[in-house]
């Protein structure tokens, strides 16, 4: 029983492990977002602060068209930019999460079932019929996981896929701006 015991501790502290690296790299992705949405607003207020000054300088219309004409290439770019560079660190955490997940969950699967066959092989004569179901209830429960992490490669193919084609429609637009 001790074994079984020991066993069990070692599976709570890789839980936990692997639970604190998942925190850090939500952590880690978070704080590249807030440090790029400062920088973009720094920029944003720069930009601005450039741009009023240069309205402020118009002294017709045709020059008012003119800048607005001018304005619109730059400020359409860096949307672009700053959506890209969005996408890649949500893209990129989302990477290493599912690296992380995927690799911990072998790991606990495997753990989890030795401890459970260790435990029904201590179960009292006359309980097959319980172990098997048990065993049955298992396997359910991981081909139930297996299709979910299927279904969900599948979503993200295709949401990469529309992001992929956003970003190109999105670039041709601000071309055919210019």
């Amino acid at each position: 029983m001790l074994k079984t015991n020991d066993k069990f501790v070692a599976g709570n502290k890789a839980a936990v492990d692997s639970m604190l690296t998942i925190i850090n790299a939500s952590l880690n992705s978070a704080e590249r977002l807030a440090a790029l949405n400062l920088n973009t607003a720094r920029a944003l207020i720069a930009d601005n602060a450039a741009n009023v000054s240069a309205l402020l300088a118009v002294k017709d219309p045709q020059s008012l068209i003119a800048l607005q004409k001018s304005l619109a290439k730059p400020a359409l770019e860096k949307v672009s930019a700053y959506t890209r560079s969005v996408y890649e660190i949500l893209s990129q955490s989302s990477n290493g999460l599912k690296e992380i997940i995927e690799g911990q969950s072998v790991e606990l699967k495997k753990n989890f079932s030795a401890v459970v066959e260790q435990s029904l092989k201590n179960a009292p004569a006359g309980s097959e019929t319980i172990v098997a179901a048990m065993k049955s209830s298992f396997a359910a429960a991981d081909s139930a996981y297996e299709n979910m992490t299927k279904a969900a490669k599948q979503a993200t193919a295709t949401i990469e896929a529309s992001v992929v084609s956003a970003k190109e429609a999105a670039g041709k637009f601000v071309a055919k701006a210019a």
